[in-house]
């Protein structure tokens, strides 16, 4: 699929007026906290009766609960209150920048704008230039339909990355600030840091479209990846894949009752998100760890090398894997991998042996803790290495969408809060 200029636009983007308290109008991505009740508690108490995003989402521990259709019905009627009563302003025909300080004190540079839905697939071996990095759990975009499709706005947590390590697109914004109308700046409840943003120009605008078509020259393609001929890669989803495959869902949907010269001007052909470069300096890449429990480690380990004949506990060329349980640790080394990332050589043996014999996969960040649970009876953990950055691109044009839990984008304090809207009704 060649470059589209739609891919990636300015949008109709809805910010609320001035006045609203915004430090209770942002919460974070609807996804996170979902084991800590305390969290959410917390996030119910600093925002009161004052307008929040939290009144607009429902967060995804509660997507399968038994009132979970009458909380979404109650979310689209409060959108639709704070529509008619005016508590949004529109910024037509608009492309934000954005600086975030993170609870690390770094700060992300992004930019915001509606990405075309025709151009992303979230399929194994997709090559469209809107890509998922890890495998869409179909299961999970049903429930995230129901909250979609009737809404009349969307709000978004979707990230998306590009692989400009010349740092073409983003960066230079950043020294253009003064060019900008600025539209917030405000400190992030529950530690999340400080968000600021501005209201690109007409040049800028130019000027980000001419540097996205500039990573899709296939010059430019294969030079970083070795590939020729193959289908160019623009954005990765770095989070919030399952929002936009259901956004996606929701287009698909209205297209089959929609003549096909109307699709373009349907609203919800499009969705809000930021791109983040890939190469942000405070864009850190965490390794997920898993620990296996209910099997025989022992049993597993001798499994793991009828699978991997070639495998060996010695140091050496190859994917290395290390392992621990309560009779001992070491490392398992499996030359010539099949998989770009260690994690999709262990993943594939995990879904086989697992099948076959049953037990469950516990995703961990943190290697103390993993090496902690492994030890526990009838486990075993594996400490996976890190992914760098150069390798997301290249694995996902070579192998398709990463196994699932392959990398975390820093701390959960850190992921996007919701706060500018689009109307897609």
């Amino acid at each position: 699929m060649e470059f589209q200029p739609s891919v990636f636009q300015p949008a109709e983007i809805l910010l609320p007026k001035p006045g609203t308290d915004l430090t209770k109008w942002a919460v974070i991505a609807c996804d996170q906290f979902t084991s800590q009740p305390e969290y959410w508690q917390a996030v119910e108490e600093t925002t009161g009766d004052a307008p929040s995003t939290l009144r607009l989402i429902l967060p995804e521990a509660l997507l399968n609960a038994p009132d979970a259709a009458a909380r979404i019905a109650a979310i689209n009627a409060v959108m639709e209150q704070y529509l008619s009563k005016g508590l949004f302003r529109t910024l037509e025909n608009a492309m934000l920048y954005i600086e975030r300080t993170q609870s690390d004190g770094n700060i992300r540079r992004g930019l915001l704008g509606m990405v075309d839905l025709e151009q992303y697939d979230f399929t194994l071996n997709s090559g469209a230039l809107v890509r998922a990095t890890e495998g869409t759990v179909l299961e999970r975009v049903p429930p995230r339909v129901r909250v979609r499709q009737n809404a009349p706005v969307e709000l978004p947590h979707v990230m998306l990355l590009i692989d400009d390590p010349n740092q073409t697109v983003i960066e230079p914004l950043a020294l253009e600030r003064a060019d900008m109308e600025a539209l917030y700046a405000f400190d992030l409840q529950q530690g999340g840091g400080h968000l600021e943003g501005w209201r690109l120009n007409g040049a800028q605008i130019s000027a980000v479209a001419a540097g996205l078509a500039g990573l899709c020259r296939p010059e430019e393609q294969s030079r970083k990846y070795g590939l020729k001929n193959a289908p160019p890669m623009l954005f990765a989803v770095g989070d919030g894949n399952h929002s936009l495959a259901a956004a996606k869902q929701c287009y698909e949907d209205l297209k089959k009752v929609t003549p096909q010269e109307q699709w373009a001007a349907l609203p919800s052909r499009y969705a809000l998100a930021e791109v983040v470069n890939l190469y942000d300096p405070a864009l850190q890449f965490e390794p997920i760890h898993r620990v296996v429990s209910g099997v025989d480690p022992e049993a597993l380990l001798s499994a793991f090398q009828a699978f991997y004949p070639e495998a060996s506990h010695n140091a050496g060329e190859g994917h290395r894997i290390e392992y621990i349980h309560a009779n001992g640790s070491g490392t398992l080394t499996v030359p010539n991998p099949a998989s770009q990332l260690a994690v999709g050589t262990l993943q594939v043996f995990l879904d086989n042996y697992l099948q076959r014999h049953g037990g469950e996969i516990d995703y961990i960040h943190g290697g103390e803790v993993t090496e902690r649970l492994g030890r526990e009876r009838g486990c075993i953990g594996f400490r996976l290495p890190g992914m760098q950055k150069e390798e997301l691109f290249q694995t996902v044009m070579t192998d398709g969408v990463l196994p699932r839990k392959t990398f975390s984008m820093g701390r959960a304090q850190d992921k996007r809060y919701y706060m500018e809207a689009r109307k897609i009704q």
